[in-house]
């Protein structure tokens, strides 16, 4: 399988809620890019909701949608983290947290129905939101001689790159982000002017 340079991801927060036999179930997903952005999104969610019984998560991370967490927040091993998750990976979508905030209503639902409750309340904030398909890039730092500009700009307008920043005098510098794909290709067209030096940064 080629390497696919886009991944599916929603573009803002959105809720949901499920209701069975008098438990609530309120489902919040949002866009991360890292895992460290996990703790305050729950601790927020915790302070706003201090009287429901659990705050189950899932989380799924990375271009090739590999890194994934799960909490059951003090639920049945399976009834909450993991419905969750197996809506985002049949959705095909990473770099999303979604967590669910449980009222109990008195009556026990059964391992089936946590199943369920957790994977409807996540289904519907799923709907709720807008999905976007993104591109993933690499950003790289252009460093050349002001001789060579007219070479590079050709370059950069013929590969469609976006210019993050640019500084231009006798030594001139710029940061653009390149699309996966086709990294190697804007490469090597650079590599044939002389003087032109390119360091990869990061990828976003």
């Amino acid at each position: 399988m080629l390497f696919d340079d886009t991944y599916r991801t929603i573009k803002g927060p959105s809720e949901g809620i499920f209701r069975d036999r008098g438990s609530k179930f309120l489902a919040f997903a949002f866009p991360i890019n890292g895992e460290n952005e996990i703790k305050e999104i729950v601790t927020r969610l915790k302070a706003e909701h201090p009287k429901a019984n659990h705050h189950c998560w899932a989380m799924r991370l990375g271009i090739d949608r590999s890194v994934f967490k799960l909490n059951d927040d003090g639920e049945p091993s399976g009834t909450a983290g993991r419905p969750i998750l197996n809506i985002l990976l049949s959705r095909d979508l990473t770099n999303l947290l979604i967590v669910v905030v449980r009222y109990f209503g008195g009556t026990l639902l059964g391992v089936p129905g946590l199943i369920n409750a957790y994977k409807q309340a996540t289904e519907d904030a799923i709907i709720q939101a807008v999905i976007v398909e993104n591109t993933v890039k690499d950003i790289y730092n252009i460093a050349f001689d002001y001789l060579q500009m007219n070479a590079v700009m050709r370059i950069v307008k013929e590969d469609d790159l976006t210019i993050i920043s640019q500084q231009f005098d006798n030594n001139c510098s710029m940061q653009v982000a390149i699309r996966k794909m086709q990294v190697n290709q804007t490469l090597l067209k650079m590599d044939k002017i002389d003087d032109v030096v390119m360091g990869y940064v990061h990828s976003i």
